[in-house]
C-alpha cells in the first residue's frame, strides 16, 4: 500500500520561492531522509494544481511535521519507545565524536553541529578537541592548535582568527557564533577558507589598519579545519540573499543534526546523560538521581528552558539546600504565572 501523508510543518521551494504545503496531503515516494541541507521527504506532487508534473522534495525538520493518513485520517503509527530513542542519541553523539576526531586528524575539512541549546552540542567536541588544545612545543616556539570563538564576530575579525590558525593541525570552534551566518562577506570569507580545491586562499581586498598594526597579509592560505555549533536549522534560513550562501558553506562541510526538536527527545535526552555519569561528582544516590530526574521531567512545561543545564542548576540547589532545593528550583527556574 501506498503512503499517504499530510504535511504539518514543512516547506517546499518553487523556483526559489517558498511554498506553503502546511496542511496538504500528498503520495510519499520516499521516506524521511536527514541530509547535508536538514531533512526532507519525497512525494509526487502531480495531484496538485500549481506544482511540478514529477516527484518533488519537501523539507521537514523531523519525522513529527508529517503523519500517514488514511483517506482524511491519520494512520497510528508504532512509536519509538524511550529505549529506543536514547539508544539512537547515544549513536548520533558517538558520530559526532567521530566526526570531530576526523575534523582534527584532517581527514574532514569542517564540520556543521546543529541543534537545541543546552543538550551536550559543544560538549561532545570539547570531550574530543580538549587534548588538541594543549600546548605544543615546535622549535621552541609554544602555540595552541585550537581556538573556540563564541558571541558575535566582524568579517574582519573572521579573516584575522582565520590566518592565526591556518596551519594544517590547527581547529577553529565557532560555538554559538551565529552572526557570521547572517553576514554576506563573512559567507564569502568562509566559503574560501572551506573551499574543495587542494589551495585554500583568502583575501582581504580593503585596506585595512589593523592588519598592517598586526602584520598580516592580504591573502594567505587555510590548511586549518573548521567546525560550527550552532542551534541555527539552516533549512529555516529565509533570506533568498542568503540562503545562497548558506547552501554553498553546506556544500563544503559535514552536517550533523543531532534531531532533538520536541520536549519528549530534550527530556530523554537528559534522562540519558544523568544515568550516563552526568552527576556522578556530587555523590548522590540512586534514589536522590531519580528524584531530580522524576521533578525536571514533572516540570517540563514549566522550566524556562529545558535542557542539561536546567539539570546541573538543580542538582546544585539539591547539594545546597537539601532540605528544600524543591521550593528553590521552583523559584528560580520555573516560569512564573504557571
Amino acid at each position: 500500500m501506498t503512503d499517504r501523508v499530510r504535511i504539518i510543518e514543512g516547506e517546499y521551494k518553487k523556483g526559489g520561492v517558498p511554498v506553503d504545503v502546511n496542511g496538504m496531503v500528498f503520495t510519499m515516494t520516499k521516506g524521511y531522509v536527514l541530509g547535508s541541507r536538514g531533512g526532507y521527504i519525497t512525494v509526487d506532487s502531480t495531484e496538485h494544481a500549481g506544482f511540478p508534473d514529477r516527484n518533488i522534495r519537501i523539507m521537514v525538520e523531523s519525522e513529527e511535521c508529517f503523519q500517514y493518513v488514511d483517506g482524511d485520517e491519520p494512520v497510528q503509527q508504532s512509536e519509538q519507545t524511550d529505549d529506543e530513542i536514547i539508544d539512537g542519541m547515544r549513536r548520533r553523539f558517538k558520530m559526532l565524536e567521530a566526526l570531530t576526531e576526523a575534523t582534527k586528524g584532517g581527514n574532514i575539512r569542517a564540520l556543521i553541529v546543529s541543534g537545541p541549546p543546552g543538550v551536550g552540542k559543544s560538549y561532545g567536541v570539547e570531550k574530543v578537541l580538549a587534548p588538541h588544545e594543549l600546548l605544543a612545543d615546535l622549535g621552541g616556539k609554544s602555540f595552541e592548535k585550537c581556538t573556540v570563538v563564541k558571541g558575535n564576530m566582524s568579517p574582519l575579525g573572521l579573516y584575522v582568527t582565520l590566518f592565526n590558525y591556518s596551519d594544517r593541525d590547527n581547529i577553529i570552534v565557532f560555538d554559538d557564533c551565529d552572526s557570521i551566518f547572517d553576514d554576506p562577506l563573512s559567507l564569502n570569507i568562509l566559503k574560501a577558507a572551506l573551499d574543495s580545491k587542494d589551495k585554500r586562499t583568502i583575501h582581504w581586498n580593503t585596506d585595512s589598519r589593523k592588519l598592517k598594526d598586526e602584520g598580516i597579509p592580504n591573502s594567505f592560505t587555510f590548511r586549518g579545519g573548521v567546525i560550527f555549533i550552532t542551534n541555527v536549522k539552516f533549512a529555516n534560513v529565509r533570506s533568498k540573499k542568503l540562503r545562497d550562501h548558506i547552501e554553498a558553506l553546506e556544500s563544503r562541510c559535514h552536517y550533523i543534526d543531532l534531531s532533538i526538536d520536541t520536549d519528549r527527545h530534550k527530556m530523554l535526552r537528559i534522562k540519558q546523560v544523568v544515568r550516563d555519569g552526568m552527576l556522578d561528582t556530587y555523590g548522590f544516590d540512586d534514589g536522590e538521581i531519580e528524584e531530580l530526574i522524576e521533578f525536571i521531567d514533572g516540570n517540563r512545561s514549566r522550566v524556562r528552558e529545558l535542557s542539561l543545564r536546567t539539570m546541573i542548576k538543580t542538582a546544585d540547589l539539591m547539594k545546597a539546600f537539601p532540605a528544600q532545593w524543591e521550593d528553590m528550583a521552583e523559584a528560580t527556574l520555573m516560569k512564573l504565572g504557571r
